[in-house]
């Protein structure tokens, strides 16, 4: 042991690292120190990561947004078939209770006539611009 100039003992360095100031201290109250020392930025670091996380989360800012349009996608369809659904049940109730929609059903789809009628069918005249480059040169050249 060493003293100095006014009698106190001074301790000597024996390769640890806790300076002289300081007695041993438990491993609660150097941990009570730790979290003392450092309480500002486990503050900041809590804060960030539960910040990121009400952003990219699971139940964050972006997934709400893409939740919020896959509902109003969602939202569309369903109008889209409540007209639809709405269109065939008139087109249900016609034909339970109008002769004449039975009627054009049955002339258009079942190629059904009346009684002492003939119906004539014709073929739609073919479009120029269904016919080939080929076919049409070919035309062309039988004209006179």
């Amino acid at each position: 042991m060493d003293y100095d100039a006014s009698g106190r003992q001074v301790n000597q360095h024996d390769g640890t690292n806790t300076p002289a100031s300081e007695p041993n201290l438990g491993f609660f109250e150097q941990l009570g120190q730790f979290f003392r020392r450092y309480m500002y930025l486990f503050l900041i670091l809590g804060f960030a990561l539960l910040l990121l996380q009400d952003i990219f989360g699971t139940h964050g800012v972006l997934a709400m947004r893409q939740s919020e349009k896959e509902a109003q996608e969602i939202r569309k369809d369903i109008s889209r078939l409540d007209e639809e659904n709405q269109r065939l049940q008139d087109r249900v109730k016609a034909l339970k209770t109008d002769p004449a929609a039975i009627e054009k059903i049955a002339r258009e789809e079942m190629k059904l006539s009346r009684q002492g009628e003939v119906i004539f069918q014709t073929q739609p005249k073919p479009s120029a611009e269904s016919q080939t480059p080929a076919s049409r040169s070919d035309s062309s050249a039988k004209k006179p």
